[in-house]
């Protein structure tokens, strides 16, 4: 373990600190209660653990290297005994019967570590158990991602009750010495046909007793890491494979977000990023770390938890208390970084219910479980939402039992789920014409994928629903109304959807960017609804459509394949970027000459935008493999350093988004769009499950089209112009002439779509003077102050710059309202050394300061104060 450095918490690199090298984390079981008194969120985590046989320190550079054989594991079998999945569907009967007593046990145990978790110190970033410093350096030490937690407790669970009610019929052959590991192993490796057992038993064993005699561990938890270790184990085969770590999150912690929503109540949500998701629970933050989970939330029964899991939770009744539990599960292996999790007093956006279904919808035969409203979507108020018209969600499931419907029982409709304006559109959930078996062969790990159940190769619209504060229910029809239209183009365009159902949730205001994808949800940005909201017209709803695909886009790149290496980030910015435009069009039914002159337009839009970018920013920051030939590397134990994420200027640049997206254009102008989509297809099917490289991608692409080499197009060449250099390779500029001579550059005063209302803002922004006439003329003409954000973006910027005091309200209303977006307007505000414009930024600043992101708010407070 390499010991701690004196990190700049602004401005350095971001330590992984995890020896996954040594060990992985296969599982975790959270159970966890929600405080919104205290803000904190205390409980516990038990950790599934498999000693491995060592992943290797450097990138190896055949294509799919750095993807299967990682994410799969590499953990070596240790003490496991052969069939130990048979009997697992026979012993079912009993283990519900030793659910009642383990439930009870369990039960204790949570109102035990409360108490310990509120006794832990809060205020220091050393924290060890009394009798860390009777280890020694030759004892193993499990190293876990940790920041902002307080730990009470480390504990080896004892699953010998588990394992000896199921040993009689399914590991009758255990001979080890060591009968709990050896019972562990034999779970890790259940087979996906069976991951519903192997689900029930690690939360079984979850629910056991710590071990009798030295089942508490030694730990200790610095700054970026939790260290436990057990005396006298020096190798991590004989480290215990199941521990529970009792803990409490603290209220300022970077990766759990404690605010109010838009309707002044309380709510909190996992940002995940700069630190992912460290400060949630203690885990191994590498993404060569994949695992399951089983997360169990207790909240406030007038809440709403929305988290990443693979079927929709019903909550049931917490007993005497006024909570209702919650409960979530994944079965494909993922990175502890994309686990999510929002809890508030959000409410289930309900789609236009034509009158002929209103008998339907009081039946309860409608998707939606929301009434209908009897006045038209025009004239909600509310008074009408908050009064039952839209009810509570406790009113909607209390004393439902818990969900546990088999894994294709998501693939069909649900009560809970819309498929909303599937008629109007033209589309169907499903369309099984033309479907083949494409031979897909999986090269992950076992799990239950998608990509080769036959149901979903066809399902070209996933269950999805819509959650947001009641009052903007209105504005968030658009939302709804779009997600059909988008998740349909997405599947004609990269076939199978990854995950079986989307939630997509409305975040407050003070969230830090437009939109953030995760397994089975998206948390979008308030600021992509104005477009959105009722009586706008189909060019209204470009920013918060084009927004939609390109959350929609990680499904694919992403999440279910990621980046092996965290400072590559374009494989999963540059990607979404390219593809949320192709998308948008397939979404919106353009010919060929329309989806040409849009993309030039949006090319053309992002060419201005990174070149203003490169024009003020740091040369490291620009660079797509900061670590160039040593990206992928890791040190002996795993532990590695993120480049630049601590960085509070890195958060808010978008290099990675443009310039990866313009390589990507570039790379299918060498060998046709349509082409390259395809290529897409195969690259998807190969490599799904999977994490990934640049070079994974590239080498692909080179074998796939071996004319680009005759070109002169390398993996060297492609490095040196686009991944390894700071700016952007010379032609580029060439380009940008063409797509500023489009025709919708030419035309953009006829305002035939919004984005060319940016264009024509952008272009004014250069004129050094407009008169207050002028301006007011382009205000009454386009109704700028209404448009979408970023249109409005720009107004604010022409406000600014021109001194119009007329429209300071509109800056002021922007600048708290578009939080995700008005970062750099500050700046604009205090550079022009008007005290009237330093008087607006400061008041908007203390306005927003208590619900602003950290970054965020610490980039502002440099500009203002």
């Amino acid at each position: 373990m390499e010991p701690d450095k004196d990190l700049n918490p602004d401005m350095d690199d971001l330590p992984l600190r995890a020896n996954t090298n040594h060990i992985l984390v296969r599982h975790y079981v959270l159970d966890l209660t929600v405080h919104f008194d205290r803000e904190v969120i205390s409980g516990s985590v038990v950790l599934f653990l498999e000693p491995c046989a060592g992943l290797g320190t450097k990138a190896d550079n055949d294509i799919g290297s750095g993807a299967g054989t990682t994410k799969a594991g590499g953990c070596r079998d240790v003490d496991t005994v052969e069939d130990g999945t048979k009997g697992l569907g026979e012993t079912t009967t009993r283990m519900e019967k030793m659910s009642g007593a383990i439930e009870r046990d369990a039960a204790e145990f949570q109102a035990l570590s409360a108490v310990g978790s509120q006794t832990a110190a809060k205020s220091q970033n050393i924290q060890s158990s009394h009798s860390w410093e009777t280890t020694s350096d030759r004892d193993f030490t499990l190293v876990l991602d940790c920041c902002d937690l307080d730990v009470s407790k480390v504990e080896e669970v004892d699953v010998t009750s588990v394992s000896s009610m199921v040993a009689s019929e399914s590991i009758s052959d255990v001979s080890s010495v060591n009968p709990n590991a050896a019972f562990i192993q034999n779970l890790i490796s259940v087979p996906s046909s069976r991951w519903r057992q192997k689900h029930q038993l690690f939360l079984l064993c979850s629910r056991a007793h710590g071990a009798q005699g030295g089942g508490s561990l030694h730990f200790q938890r610095d700054r970026w890491s939790l260290q436990v270790r057990k005396k006298g184990v020096t190798t991590p085969q004989e480290f215990p494979r199941a521990l529970r770590i009792c803990y409490e999150t603290r209220p300022t912690g970077g990766s759990v977000r404690w605010t109010k929503d838009q309707d002044n109540r309380v709510c909190v949500y996992t940002a995940g990023s700069p630190i992912n998701n460290r400060a949630l629970f203690p885990c191994q933050e590498p993404p060569v770390a994949m695992s399951t989970w089983h997360a169990t939330v207790r909240a406030p029964s007038e809440c709403v938890v929305l988290m990443s899991g693979e079927e929709q939770a019903e909550p049931i009744e917490d007993g005497d208390t006024p909570s209702l539990i919650w409960t979530y599960y994944v079965t494909m292996p993922m990175p502890a970084s994309t686990f999510t999790l929002a809890v508030g007093h959000w409410h289930q956006v309900p789609a236009e219910i034509p009158p002929a279904l209103e008998r339907g919808v009081r039946d309860g035969a409608h998707c939606s479980k929301i009434t209908k409203l009897e006045a038209g979507p025009g004239e909600w108020t509310e008074a009408d939402l908050r009064s039952g018209l839209v009810r509570s969600i406790s009113e909607v499931v209390k004393g439902s039992p818990l969900k546990t419907g088999s894994r294709d029982q998501t693939t069909g409709l649900d009560s809970a789920f819309c498929y909303s304006s599937l008629e109007d559109e033209g589309l169907s959930v499903t369309d099984c014409s033309g479907v083949v078996d494409d031979g897909i062969c999986c090269s992950h790990g076992d799990y239950p994928c998608r990509f080769t159940e036959q149901s979903a190769r066809s399902q070209r619209v996933i269950p999805h629903r819509v959650f947001g504060p009641v009052s903007l229910l209105q504005k968030t029809q658009g939302v709804l109304k779009l997600l059909p239209r988008c998740l349909a183009a997405a599947h004609t365009l990269l076939g199978v959807h990854p995950f079986p159902r989307l939630d997509v949730l409305i975040v407050p205001a003070g969230f830090s960017s437009l939109g953030m994808a995760s397994p089975h949800i998206i948390f979008l940005s308030q600021s992509v609804l104005y477009a959105g909201s009722v009586g706008s017209g189909e060019n209204g709803l470009s920013l918060c459509g084009s927004r939609i695909c390109h959350e929609i886009a990680h499904s694919w790149f992403g999440l279910v394949i990621g980046a092996r290496d965290w400072t590559e980030e374009w494989i999963s910015e540059g990607f979404a970027t390219y593809l949320e435009d192709i998308i948008w069009a397939q979404a919106q039914h353009l010919s060929l000459q329309e989806t040409a002159e849009q993309s030039d337009l949006k090319a053309l839009l992002r060419w201005r935008r990174l070149s203003d970018e490169l024009q003020n920013s740091e040369e490291a920051l620009q660079i797509l493999r900061p670590n160039m030939e040593n990206t992928g590397q890791v040190s002996e134990s795993g532990s590695s350093m993120v480049k630049h994420a601590l960085n509070p200027d890195k958060t808010f640049m978008q290099v990675h988004y443009l310039k990866g997206y313009f390589l990507l254009r570039f790379l299918a102008s060498q060998v046709g769009e349509q082409q390259f989509i395809d290529f897409f297809r195969l690259f998807v099917k190969k490599y799904h499950g999977q994490l990934i490289l640049s070079q994974d991608f590239l080498k692909m692409l080179l074998i796939t089209f071996p004319s680009m080499e005759r070109k002169g197009l390398t993996l060297s060449a492609i490095y040196a112009d686009w991944l390894d250099r700071p700016g952007i390779p010379k032609l580029l500029y060439e380009r940008s002439v063409v797509w500023s001579q489009s025709r919708l550059v030419e035309e953009v005063k006829a305002e035939v779509m919004s984005d060319q209302l940016v264009m024509l803002l952008e272009l004014l922004l250069e004129e050094e003077a407009l008169s207050a006439a002028t301006v007011r003329a382009l205000q009454r003409t386009y109704n700028l102050q209404n448009q979408d954000a970023e249109v409005q973006h720009r107004w604010c910027e022409m406000v600014v710059k021109h001194a119009y005091t007329q429209a300071y309200r509109d800056v002021e209303h922007f600048l708290v309202h578009d939080q995700a977006m008005g970062v750099y307007l500050y700046g604009e505000l205090m550079v022009q050394e008007d005290p009237e414009q330093q008087a607006l930024a400061r008041r908007c600043l203390s306005l927003v300061a208590e619900q602003m992101d950290q970054s965020a708010r610490r980039v502002v407070e440099e500009m203002v104060l």
